[in-house]
């Protein structure tokens, strides 16, 4: 079975608590067990990593030329600044897609550019938890 990482950046996990208009009510918690249940139903063994560390994610993302096939990252904040993160995804020989909840174009100015686009095969950007599923099924065509 193929094995599919979908890393969360900073402050991911209070999705459910924070800014409720821009990404919902539903727990960060319910929103993870439905991607991990969508994966499953995909053909897919999914794992979830989430840190609001930026080495944290950079050793996961190290990790993941050995263990998975795919990886789906939210960034969180990191998307926008972060050429550590950038240069990690650029190390790793597995396909990643960039995933943000809201559209990011719509929002405030610095959020319109992502230093990580570069280096992920897409983006999908602005619906909600259905962006995960959807960054799944763009992995099909990739892996």
């Amino acid at each position: 079975m193929k094995k599919v990482l979908v890393l969360l950046g900073p402050n991911l996990n209070m999705v459910g608590v924070r800014e409720k208009g821009v990404y919902g009510t539903e727990t960060a918690e319910d929103i993870n067990s439905q991607i991990i249940k969508y994966a499953e139903n995909n053909g897919y063994k999914a794992e979830i990593y989430q840190s609001n560390h930026e080495g944290d994610l950079i050793d996961k993302i190290h990790s993941a030329k050995d263990s998975f096939d795919g990886v789906v990252i939210n960034a969180g904040a990191l998307t926008h600044y972060s050429y550590a993160l950038r240069d990690a995804i650029a190390c790793v020989d597995v396909p990643f897609i960039e995933v943000h909840m809201s559209n990011i174009h719509a929002r405030e100015e610095f959020r319109h550019i992502s230093v990580i686009a570069p280096v992920c095969k897409g983006q999908i950007a602005g619906f909600g938890k259905q962006s995960y599923f959807l960054a799944i099924e763009a992995l099909k065509e990739l892996i």
